[in-house]
């Protein structure tokens, strides 16, 4: 879309419920689209919607929305080659702790997320062993640069742009460290521009998939026409701690997985998810429920018996954002949330009175790879998408969920072609 004609005023232009990530950008084009926008400050207090200069009506509003409106392609995800089973699992905790008092019961709680499998980025053995922070530091920075590049090049390759169609990259990971971040390791060894923003988040844990989506949908609203890559990488493996011998420890040792993922947000075309509106939520006085205790071993994982039972003031958030944007969060198409564990799907569901089956494609992530971190919403979106995704402007919810407590979320239309469109309704 061209600049409006010199003689207007700037107007204001916020997307609807996308909030003000980005409320005070100066006036400029979008870096590759090149398209002008003449200023996206939002009025006082102005959380959404949008204001135009006098004169112009709902028509151009929509046609300006239709236009430009950010849409999350197919995910490329990865898993590394080393397994272990969920018989593994227990035979190694038995095998390791078999003097601990309350063994049963941690070995129950593992049985209990219906994990089946995980895959990690060292064989077991190398798992077990701990060299050190600083040599665990070391794997997570040669394992990202080894394993990313080909993710990322799959998720463009879906997307259909290339390395110089993209305007921001925003890295989430939460299992390793590195200054500068992946980012411009990315930048300078696959193509991108030198001109490419970097968002790296670090500390959002298994939320972060849900941020990124979010921020991605900001920074395509900003910058209408621009183009964002969200990369997760989480070696969940390399934070196992062989000190940590509470349950919760315990229960984590059994849970978690490694896995990376990469998704485009284009700001024109692309089949997807057409993003219309996101949302943050944080319940109060709950931020010692997931955390890290970092200490010269590294990052130790600490997890609050209460975790399991945050849906309960969870669902009312996504209930409000689908009610602000005029849907009922218990009536949509498709549900695409991160799988913290078994009870965090089945009280989403009680809550949200929807059927457990709404819920498969994260439960199937949890199953097959275990709780991946912030790239679990990724791959739940990518076996909606391997299923042949949904009818054209099917509604749906996204949401990831993690310290804080806090809440991602973000609702969305599926987008066909019309091609597509007509050969899925054959």
């Amino acid at each position: 879309m061209g600049a409006p004609p010199a003689a207007e005023e700037p107007y204001h232009r916020v997307p609807e419920g996308a909030g003000g990530f980005w409320p005070h950008l100066e006036a400029g084009p979008c870096p590759r689209s090149g398209v002008i926008r003449r200023d996206i400050r939002a009025p006082p207090g102005d959380r959404g919607g949008t204001t135009l200069p006098p004169g112009r009506g709902r028509s151009r509003r929509a046609r300006v929305r239709r236009r430009h409106m950010a849409t999350l392609c197919r995910p490329a995800v990865s898993v590394p080659e080393y397994v272990i089973t969920m018989e593994q699992t227990l035979a190694l905790a038995r095998a390791r702790h078999p003097d601990h008092p309350q063994l049963p019961l941690a070995l129950r709680l593992i049985e209990n997320t219906g994990v089946r499998t995980r895959h990690i980025v060292q064989p077991i053995e190398e798992t077990l062993k701990h060299p050190g922070f600083a040599e665990r530091n070391k794997v997570y920075e040669i394992e990202a640069k080894a394993r990313v590049p080909a993710v990322v090049q799959r998720a463009l390759d879906d997307a259909e742009v290339l390395t110089t169609d993209i305007d921001v990259i925003i890295y989430v990971s939460c299992t390793g460290f590195m200054m500068p971040s992946l980012t411009a390791w990315l930048i300078n060894s696959m193509g991108f521009s030198s001109d490419t923003r970097q968002i790296p988040i670090a500390q959002l844990g298994c939320a972060a998939g849900g941020a990124a989506i979010n921020r991605a949908h900001d920074f395509c609203t900003a910058y209408p026409g621009a183009n964002a890559l969200i990369v997760a990488c989480e070696f969940c493996s390399l934070c196992y701690q062989p000190t940590d011998l509470g349950v919760g420890s315990l229960l984590c040792n059994g849970l978690f997985g490694d896995g990376i993922a990469a998704a485009v947000v284009r700001g024109e075309g692309g089949e997807g998810i057409r993003l219309e509106r996101n949302g943050s939520y944080l319940i109060p006085k709950t931020e010692d429920w997931i955390m890290y205790d970092v200490r010269a071993t590294g990052f130790h994982f600490l997890l609050d018996k209460r975790v399991p039972a945050t849906m309960k003031p969870l669902a009312p958030a996504l209930q409000t954002l689908a009610g602000l944007h005029g849907w009922d969060a218990s009536d949509l198409d498709f549900y695409i949330v991160h799988a913290g564990g078994p009870r965090i799907l089945d009280d989403l569901g009680e809550f949200l009175q929807v059927a457990p089956e709404a819920f498969r494609f994260s439960r199937a992530t949890l199953t097959e790879y275990g709780n991946i971190a912030s790239a679990v919403v990724l791959d739940a979106l990518r076996r909606l998408f391997d299923e042949g995704g949904s009818h054209h402007r099917a509604r749906g919810l996204l949401a990831g969920f993690g310290p804080g407590i806090t809440a991602e979320m973000a609702l969305g239309r599926w987008h066909r072609t019309s091609e597509e469109t007509a050969r899925h309704d054959l």
